[in-house]
């Protein structure tokens, strides 16, 4: 027998034992009764938990200024109102003091770019809310090419599962008889102004493993919900069926995603009989959008995870955005050319990609620095790529394009300049709106550095401090890497306020897992390779530490969702390297993760517990199973919600309570409202943030009493 066989079997049965234990650890677990999320034992716990927590922090003398502070920075009247393109149209939602649950709103693109702009409410939630005695939670709006009709997204809760109303925007009032979707994690598109594309849970096996729908069908204006036709039926194994549909003056595109993992992808054209039509493209693709601007044929716009080699034609990397010819593409046996817009170098990523009337936008990352690109087509059929001037060494964004008019509104901003909008009407971005400073900058400065992970790979990270700073100081480090996300520089006003202006500093990590340097950046630190994405973020830690900027003592670490998981590993591993953790949203038992909310859609991602070498190598980092009696962790802050029905609150009581009984120093909030978000309104955001940074303080700092 091969010496490498005997490695394999010896890593198997290793595997094997690893696993039995850790069925054991699951029936013996004394915390399983915390995963009854609304039981009345478990709220009772979440209610002692909350109210240590407040007394706590609240009882700070410092408190009451960072959340008036919070308070007035979220609901100020000078912030930029995010404006959505439709047609002639900017929509907006707000929230503001007198607006708690918010407003959607409209106005016009002239309007819009006047620093006294116009509005025209079209719904409030405040007055919506009373009037139908619930707590409803805007979850975003899905309108008719013609604009005539949306289906408003409402929220109960604030989680993800929502009810799908139609609304007419002219009359401002809900359509009697209209489209009407009730609660559930549903997705629904306009194929034109009386038809839609929808997926809902329509009764006992019709949802995937994950909890999302599978099916998709058809529905017309004035038929009953039980006539639509079934267009699509994914498989209970994959992550979910969605609808939709891409709109230009010269039409709708209506489709279906098969989202066989999270990350592998299956696109179907719908066609106007209901038939779907599958795209043959690589399951790696991500369909960005079509546009039919300028050349002989509509182009199906995509960025690829993977190396691609179409048939017939060179290979086209990994990262690359490309387009394609639809028509031959759905129709033709062969393959129609493949353009290649843009094919991204080691060090650079497509970040961001939108579909406007007459161009693609793409913000373009080099170094974790951005730039937008567009591109055009001519008559002939060739790709213009243009840069547009923008300021450089921070974060761009594309905030709205027009799929039916040459409009776009770009931002830029970085870790000490606030945001500044463009706009965009073809000719050239100008300035439109500056959000105003919340701290004075002057005194910090911002500078990128490398540390040296584990493997020798080379880790960028950014810190922002005093520009006299002499010595160590309070350092908060913050990290995310997962699920292709990047972490680029930001006008964190909060941070600014309430932690730089106190005298501290902090600094992001772009360990591997993100999306910062392309896909191969993110598949770097997937399933058994996870490990990497943490030995990443301990390096940053160390660098910092090597470096001066900070000692084990002063240096905490915060993360959200992935970004809790990375800290909560990263404590376990290493409780000596850090004095305080904040712990948001988090994943922590990743042995029991696929059992929770939407977590088995996430298993492209982190691995299988239920397969042997995944389990193991889960094992190995997962902070619920790796809390040891004797050893002493940071103190640490966990924050959730009860609504999150996204990852949901079980894992940061599970292992507040873990760590509580081995004698550690933890606290504990869980809002009731806000989903993954934690947050239905500006109060609840305040609050959250401001017991977070008086915690840091206190841990950090030596500021207020401590536990």
């Amino acid at each position: 027998m091969r010496r490498g066989a005997i490695a394999s079997i010896g890593a198997l049965a290793i595997g094997a034992a690893l696993a039995a234990g850790a069925h054991a650890m699951e029936d013996q677990d004394p915390f399983l009764w915390l995963e009854d999320i609304r039981g009345q034992r478990s709220l009772d716990w979440v209610a002692g938990q909350n109210a240590i927590t407040r007394d706590k922090l609240k009882s700070d003398p410092s408190y009451a200024e960072s959340y008036d502070a919070l308070l007035m920075m979220l609901d100020a009247d000078d912030r930029i109102p995010a404006g959505q393109l439709h047609g002639n149209r900017v929509f907006n939602f707000w929230q503001d003091r007198e607006h708690v649950k918010g407003i959607w709103r409209q106005t016009t693109i002239a309007s819009y770019e006047t620093s006294a702009s116009q509005w025209d409410t079209l719904l409030d939630l405040d007055r919506l809310s009373v009037e139908e005695g619930k707590n409803w939670v805007f979850k975003g709006a899905i309108c008719s090419p013609d604009y005539a009709r949306c289906l408003l997204k409402l929220s109960p809760d604030g989680g993800d599962t929502v009810v799908l109303r139609e609304f007419a925007p002219a009359e401002k009032h809900f359509v009697d008889d209209g489209f009407s979707l009730g609660e559930a994690k549903a997705e629904a598109a306009y194929v034109d102004a009386n038809t839609i594309l929808f997926s809902t849970d329509f009764g006992a096996g019709t949802l995937t493993r994950a909890g999302y729908p599978r099916i998709v069908k058809l529905w017309h204006r004035g038929e009953p919900i039980a006539e639509a036709k079934q267009v699509f039926e994914a498989k209970p194994g994959d992550v979910i069926a969605s609808p939709a549909a891409f709109h230009s003056p010269e039409g709708s595109v209506a489709l279906v995603s098969r989202a066989v993992s999270y990350f592998e992808t299956e696109y179907y054209e719908v066609m106007p009989d209901g038939a779907a039509a599958r795209l043959p493209l690589p399951l790696s693709a991500e369909l960005r959008g079509v546009i039919h601007a300028g050349g002989p044929d509509e182009q199906l716009i995509a960025s690829l995870r993977a190396a691609w080699t179409p048939s017939g034609q060179a290979e086209i990397a990994q990262g690359s955005l490309i387009a394609i010819p639809l028509r031959p593409l759905v129709s033709g046996a062969n393959l129609p050319p493949v353009a290649v817009l843009y094919a991204p170098g080691p060090r650079s990523a497509v970040e961001q990609v939108d579909i406007g009337r007459d161009a693609v936008y793409a913000s373009i990352y080099t170094n974790v620095m951005g730039s937008i690109h567009m591109y055009r087509q001519d008559s002939s059929g060739a790709w213009r790529d243009s840069e547009v001037t923008l300021p450089r060494g921070g974060s761009t964004g594309i905030v709205s394009v027009n799929d039916f008019g040459p409009e776009a509104y770009y931002s830029f901003q970085d870790f000490l300049t606030p945001t500044t909008l463009y706009a965009d009407h073809g000719g050239g971005a100008e300035p439109i709106k500056s959000a105003p400073a919340r701290f004075d900058a002057t005194p910090y400065a911002s500078a990128q550095y490398e540390a040296v992970s584990k493997d020798g790979t080379r880790i960028p990270y950014f810190v922002v401090r005093a520009r006299n700073a002499a010595g160590p100081g309070p350092t908060i480090l913050y990290g995310y890497g997962g699920f292709e996300i990047s972490q680029t520089p930001y006008y964190w006003a909060s941070m600014g306020r309430l932690w730089l202006a106190k005298g501290g500093a902090f600094a992001i990590a772009n360990i591997r897992g993100g999306g910062e340097f392309g896909p191969a950046w993110h598949q770097a630190a997937l399933k058994t390779n996870r490990q990497k994405a943490y030995d990443d973020f301990i390096a940053v830690a160390e660098d910092m530490i090597r470096r001066g900027f900070t000692t084990p003592r002063q240096l905490g670490m915060m993360g959200g969702s992935n970004g809790g998981l990375l800290v909560g590993a990263v404590a376990v591993e290493r409780p000596d390297l850090f004095g305080a953790v904040v712990c948001q949203v988090p994943l922590l038992d990743m042995i029991r993760y696929t059992k929770f909310g939407a977590g088995a859609s996430w298993i492209a991602e982190y691995g299988d517990p239920d397969n042997a070498e995944e389990r193991a190598a889960i094992l190995r980092y997962s902070p619920y199973q790796n809390v040891r009696p004797g050893v002493k962790y940071p103190p640490t802050l966990f924050v959730t919600a009860t609504s999150d029905d996204r990852v949901t609150p079980i894992h940061a009581r599970k292992m507040a309570a873990k760590m509580e009984a081995e004698g550690n120093d933890v606290l504990f909030f869980e809002n009731i409202e806000g989903g993954h978000a934690v947050a239905a309104d500006h109060a609840h955001q305040a609050e959250m943030w401001a017991l977070t940074y008086v915690y840091l303080r206190q841990k950090l700092m030596g500021q207020g009493p401590s536990r």
